[in-house]
């Protein structure tokens, strides 16, 4: 058995709940049912409304209570459709101006801090790509990888010491005043997901969750709707 949030196989029992044996992940502390048997039964209509709460705004618990799914079916969900997003989508033109930014969340507790990376068009809403990790230029490097192929003229960023490293000095513009689009973006995104909220009890207990609900969300965020889970 693994857990559905960590995929770890440290499981324990952990009493009843609603009448089905109830687990407990030693390693991240989710506690879930392991029959999804039941998962199978919802309408399409049921999982597109539930994915839908989540990326607008509400946690697991709160779509528990309102929708009488648990909330380790609806993680399922998420995991099943997460799994096979894309992480961005191709722009329809190539971006003459990128902005640059991080936005700053935690995994598991507060003080495990991770890094968003997001890449966007400065003359066009949307992000065009993203990656997760430290705040170090090793992890910005992939990012600047994938927008370095769209040849921007320049690049619009808050001055963070990586950049320079990464950027020539010529094709870098450091300046707040010009990054609304990505600030924008970014708020945007916490506005939206419950984990990415400046004060939240919904955080990631896993990398791989955070990465799910991030690709859920920029799908939504385009299309104005969820893949419905099989």
């Amino acid at each position: 058995m693994q857990c559905p949030e960590c995929n770890s196989t440290q499981i324990h029992k952990n009493g009843k709940r609603r009448g089905k044996q109830n687990h407990i992940c030693v390693d991240c502390r989710r506690q879930f049912i392991e029959d999804y048997a039941s998962a199978q039964g919802y309408s399409d209509e049921v999982k597109r409304d539930c994915l839908k709460m989540y990326v607008n705004g509400m946690g697991f618990g709160g779509i528990e209570r309102v929708k009488g799914v648990h909330h380790t079916t609806v993680i399922y969900w998420l995991k099943q459709v997460g799994a096979n997003l894309p992480d961005a989508y191709q722009p329809d033109r190539i971006p003459e101006v990128g902005e640059l930014d991080e936005l700053e969340t935690f995994v598991g507790f507060e003080k495990n801090k991770i890094w968003l990376w997001t890449a966007v068009d400065h003359f066009r809403p949307g992000i065009l790509a993203w990656v997760l990790g430290d705040h170090s230029g090793e992890t910005f490097q992939p990012l600047r990888a994938i927008v370095g192929a769209g040849k921007c003229y320049f690049y619009v960023t808050d001055g963070w010491s990586v950049y320079p490293g990464l950027i020539a000095d010529g094709d870098q513009i450091v300046s707040k005043t010009y990054m609304t689009r990505v600030e924008g973006e970014n708020t945007r995104l916490r506005h939206y997901l419950a984990r990415l909220h400046r004060k939240t009890l919904c955080y990631s207990n896993s990398e791989e969750m955070l990465r799910h609900s991030i690709r859920l969300l920029l799908h939504y965020l385009r299309f104005w709707d969820v893949p419905v889970p099989q």
